[in-house]
């Protein structure tokens, strides 16, 4: 059973990711990865199929609008948690001590640490249980992620619910339910990026 948790976070991680040339190279691995396990391929189809399907430039023109333009869909967890609150420095100080805490080296790419592929990577990679940890602190933000790619009907929203599958209790239903899981009430201290989407705020407390 871990080595398919393993196979989902890794296959998650690729396809929640800015796709490129070495990408798209991955497809035949994680089709032939996942079809190891019974179910585990059909959550990924449809963004598999897009990859195999669509010019490279579409697909990376459809990501940056769907991720990077906004926080719809924004995969940095501790944004749904924090915000863009002070505390948010903190939170991910605890992320980066987490990787270090693991001996291995850990390749930020670039992203902060919370980033949800990075994160899905780390656990796949080197620690399956430090990683489940972190996803299990900030279910909810993996929760939230998933509504906000079901309200716009994003091929992505079957591998977050993957993702989620993997965790410890049920999902919650809606996002109210999130909400309530978590302790919800939006953090006051803004240092200035952009406005939450107002059916999204954030919540307090990881």
């Amino acid at each position: 059973m871990s080595q398919k948790v393993r196979v989902t976070y890794l296959a998650a991680a690729w396809c929640l990711s800015y796709p490129d040339d070495e990408l798209l190279a991955r497809v035949p691995l994680m089709r032939s990865a996942l079809g190891e396990f019974g179910g585990a391929l059909a959550p990924f189809e449809a963004v598999l199929r897009q990859f195999e399907t669509m010019d490279l430039m579409a697909l990376q023109g459809q990501y940056v609008q769907e991720f990077d333009l906004g926080k719809r869909h924004a995969l940095h967890l501790s944004y749904w948690t924090d915000g863009d609150t002070r505390r948010r420095g903190e939170v991910l100080g605890a992320f980066k001590k987490v990787y270090r805490g693991s001996g291995s080296l850990v390749n930020t790419h670039g992203e902060l640490p919370d980033y949800l592929p990075m994160v899905l990577e780390y656990a796949a990679t080197v620690d399956l249980a430090g990683g489940q940890a972190l996803l299990q602190q900030y279910r909810p933000s993996v929760e939230l992620i998933k509504f906000g790619l079901l309200r716009d009907k994003l091929p992505h929203t079957d591998i977050l619910a993957a993702v989620c599958g993997t965790l410890p209790g049920a999902s919650p239903l809606d996002e109210q339910a999130v909400m309530r899981m978590a302790g919800h009430g939006p953090p006051t201290e803004s240092v200035g990026l952009d406005p939450y989407d107002p059916r999204l705020l954030p919540m307090k407390g990881a």
